[in-house]
């Protein structure tokens, strides 16, 4: 069995955990559909993710003909609403990712989630997903008042989760300066939401697939 010398393995949720860009896409789509325009393909979401659900549709209302302050305010709760009822229609885990949770559970590290997602879809997306017992603490986007890159949700999901050395994996700026923020290293993963290179984002490493995870902490220095 590999040595992992940290205590606590947190994880961003979607782009990191989970391929969420399906569901998010089709909230989108559905949203900006009451204005007569017509749908992103998926992978044209990727970039609009991480910075939360407003960020999110004045991304998508940007890149599709602009938008006034009335026109999102509209919108937002028609693109919540349709998501908070279609969580987990597309999304999955990663490739990789469960076996990679099965090691670090058996190696004795607990596994956390700090995301930007509202607790509302995080909690029950965890739930469908068949991932909850899986977790020591899950802190969502509005569970201190403040999200990444703050550090105070990464301090609060280490808090919660038992304390003790921690390293956080994560797919934007938001994920790698909350980490850094809080004085913990990050694992940058290449496969997730990304708005530009992942080097771009200084994470202290990259991994390509969650084949890479256990190898790599087993080898971090201690």
């Amino acid at each position: 069995m590999v040595s992992i010398p940290f205590d606590i393995v947190g994880f961003d949720l979607d782009g990191t955990l989970l391929d969420t860009s399906g569901d998010l896409a089709a909230a989108v789509n559905y949203a900006i559909a009451t204005d007569g325009r017509p749908p992103f393909p998926v992978e044209a979401i990727h970039p609009f993710v991480g910075k939360g659900a407003k960020v999110m549709l004045q991304r998508a209302l940007d890149a599709s003909g602009g938008y006034d302050e009335a026109m999102l305010e509209r919108m937002l709760p028609i693109l919540l609403d349709y998501y908070e009822q279609n969580l987990a229609i597309h999304s999955l885990p990663y490739p990789g990712l469960i076996a990679a949770m099965d090691a670090l559970a058996a190696a004795g590290v607990k596994l956390a989630i700090c995301t930007n997602k509202a607790e509302r879809f995080t909690i029950p997306l965890l739930h469908q997903i068949g991932l909850s017992d899986r977790f020591a603490s899950v802190v969502g986007g509005d569970t201190v008042g403040i999200a990444k890159p703050d550090p105070a949700p990464i301090h609060a999901m280490i808090e919660r989760a038992g304390g003790g050395r921690t390293i956080f994996l994560g797919d934007t700026i938001n994920d790698i300066a909350g980490a850094r923020n809080a004085g913990i290293p990050s694992i940058a993963v290449s496969f997730g939401f990304l708005d530009g290179p992942v080097e771009e984002l200084e994470a202290d490493a990259v991994i390509h697939h969650y084949d890479d995870l256990v190898p790599l902490l087993g080898g971090w220095p201690t």
